[in-house]
This record gives structure tokens, sequence and C-alpha cells, in this order.
């Protein structure tokens, strides 16, 4: 299976976990977006030096994630895809602030490396929730409740398209991967081979643009998704948002980690 394949199977696989039937599927999408997009914003208020003081966060995706079914394995996976990614922007962080900030027996540390650590469990943190809101909502609904919340709807349009070709986009470039790989032989491709296949792919990728572009002008479509389904924002939703709300509020207003360590070290003299 190509990288281009288990992309495929990565994106269908999350589409399927969004059609599950629990507790959490239910509620209404906006409750979920509006949650999610508060936790965002609890995560990215902290202080730049802020370690410990996030990790009681990770309660958001994991209680999400085992009230919605969704497999350990497969979040973790994909959040460690993200990881790389802050890791480079992270290590910038020590060559900036170098200022010791505190002394580890006899090295000291710099404030550039709490700042990294901090933006690596940021990252982690938004990716995840990002993660669990898609798969127990799917990527339809969340746009729908973007959409009711105020989103302009030619956006929120955009993203649907956006998600729903990407499936074919991807297996025409997966089909387009397996004929360049049999042809060469199993020898790395010339660069000329290479970039006249993406210039095929840019011209299909214009080609079926176009007859989609057609079909949706003969259907009358007038950039409303009929299908979509339009839940109800009542009580369960209330008590949902509020309920995280004031999490969010505790954690970000105390210290947590720190009180737990604080109640460890007494528990242990």
């Amino acid at each position: 299976m190509t990288a281009i394949d288990r992309i495929s199977c990565n994106f269908r696989r999350l589409d399927r976990f969004a059609l599950a039937d629990t507790a959490i599927h239910r509620l209404d999408a906006r409750a979920k977006v509006v949650v999610t997009l508060a936790f965002v914003l609890t995560v990215v208020s902290f202080d730049r030096y802020a370690v410990s003081a996030l990790l009681p966060l990770f309660i958001f995706p994991i209680v999400l994630a085992a009230l919605g079914g969704l497999p350990t394995g497969y979040l973790v996976k994909n959040v460690a895809i993200a990881i790389p990614f802050a890791l480079t922007i992270a290590l910038f962080n020590p060559i900036f602030d170098r200022q010791v900030a505190f002394e580890l027996g006899s090295l000291p540390i710099s404030g550039g490396w709490i700042s990294g650590a901090s933006i690596v469990v940021r990252a982690v943190l938004t990716l995840s929730a990002a993660v669990v809101l898609v798969g127990v909502t799917g990527f339809p609904a969340v746009c729908g409740a973007l959409e009711r919340l105020g989103m302009p709807r030619l956006f929120a349009a955009q993203l649907q398209f956006l998600y729903r070709y990407i499936f074919v986009l991807l297996e025409d470039g997966a089909c387009s991967a397996r004929a360049l790989s049999l042809r060469c032989g199993g020898r790395m491709p010339r660069p000329r081979t290479v970039a006249s296949l993406l210039g095929l792919l840019l011209l299909r990728s214009w080609q079926r643009a176009e007859q989609v572009h057609l079909a949706m002008l003969a259907r009358a479509y007038g950039g409303e998704f009929y299908g979509r389904k339009s839940g109800r924002f009542g009580r369960r939703e209330l008590l949902f948002v509020f309920a995280w709300l004031a999490v969010f509020y505790l954690l970000r207003s105390h210290d947590v980690a720190a009180v737990l360590g604080s109640l460890v070290v007494q528990v242990r003299r």
C-alpha cells in the first residue's frame, strides 16, 4: 500500500467513526464545536513557559474519545504526525531565548527549551481535540455547525467540497503513482517524468472541476447542502457546554498539576 493509499484509508476510517451511535455522537454538532473552540482558546491563553499546567487539559480529548468509542492507537498515530512539525518550530526557541530559567543539577536549562516544550504540548493538545471532534461529529456536520454559528456560507461550502473530493484526488494520485512505479521498474523516476505526471494530475483535476461545476448547475445548486442533518440544541447540549467551560476555567485559573504534585509530596512525607 502506497503512502497515498494509507492517507485515503485514514480519512475514510475517521469518516466511519462519525457514523457511530453514542451519547457524544448524538449531541448537536454546534455544542461540540463551541466546546472545542473554547478548548483551543484555553490552550493558547497559557503563558509561553507553561508546560505542566497544560498537561491536565488532556482530560478533554481523552474523555471525548473514550465516550465516543475512538480507538486510542488510531488517535495516537494521527496526533504523532504533528510532532515533527512542532519540534521543527520548537528547536528555534533555544537559539533566541538563552536566558537560564533553572538548573537541573549542574546543567543550566534556558527558557527557550521550556517554551519549545510548551509548543509541542500545545500542538498535541489542539490536534488531538480536532481529530476527536471530527471523529465524533463528522466533517460535514462540523462545517454545518460552523455555518450555523456564523461562518460565511461560501467558506463552509468550500470546506465541504474540499472534504468530499479529497478522496477522488487521492485515488487519482494513487493510480498515477502506481503507474509510475510500474513503468520505472523499481528505479528512481527522472525529474522530467515526475514533472509531467504532476502536470497531468493538474489537468485532470481542472477537467474534473469543470464537470462537477456543470453537474451542479444542472441540478440547480444554490449553495445549500440539503442532505445535511440539522440537530437541536437542547438541555443536554447546554449542560455539555457549561460543564466543559467550567472545567476549562478551573484548569486555567488553577495550576492543577502543581497542586497534585504538592499533595503527593506531602503524602510521601
